[in-house]
């Protein structure tokens, strides 16, 4: 089985996506999710705090700031903006892709687990992920 999700950015953050995709699994096997851009990443993440959330976003903003910030002056690949390359070094250093199994139709996640696209963008984006679920 395969399908793809398209999920709507609004900027930097985590968004989760967990309910759709628990709604399209059926059976058992081993679910893989893979997102099909350069500059967003895929998490497993809690989901009960959003503190856990704007944390995240924060520390890899910090870890790695926009072309603007003097730390940043050696990159090159500028072209569409400042946030432009530091959102492909966090998606270097992240999941861009997942892999979850599946047990009679249900997501094997933990209590507190959620599926999150992470965007490292600044402006709205369209994002893809793919899911296949193996059997």
């Amino acid at each position: 089985m395969q399908t793809s999700f398209t999920l709507s950015t609004e900027g930097p953050g985590l968004y989760e996506f967990t309910r759709d995709v628990a709604g399209w699994v059926k059976g058992t096997g081993l679910l893989t999710l893979f997102i099909r851009h350069t500059s967003a990443s895929l998490l497993i993440q809690e989901n009960a705090d959003p503190e856990v959330k704007s944390d995240l976003n924060a520390f890899f903003h910090r870890l790695v700031p926009p072309t603007t910030d003097p730390s940043m002056a050696y990159l090159a690949h500028t072209y569409e903006g400042p946030d432009d390359m530091p959102a492909h070094i966090k998606a270097a250093l992240l999941p861009v892709s997942l892999m979850i199994p599946v047990s009679d139709g249900v997501l094997a996640l933990g209590t507190w687990q959620g599926i999150y696209l992470f965007e490292h963008r600044r402006a709205p984006h369209m994002r893809q992920v793919v899911a296949h679920l193996s059997r």
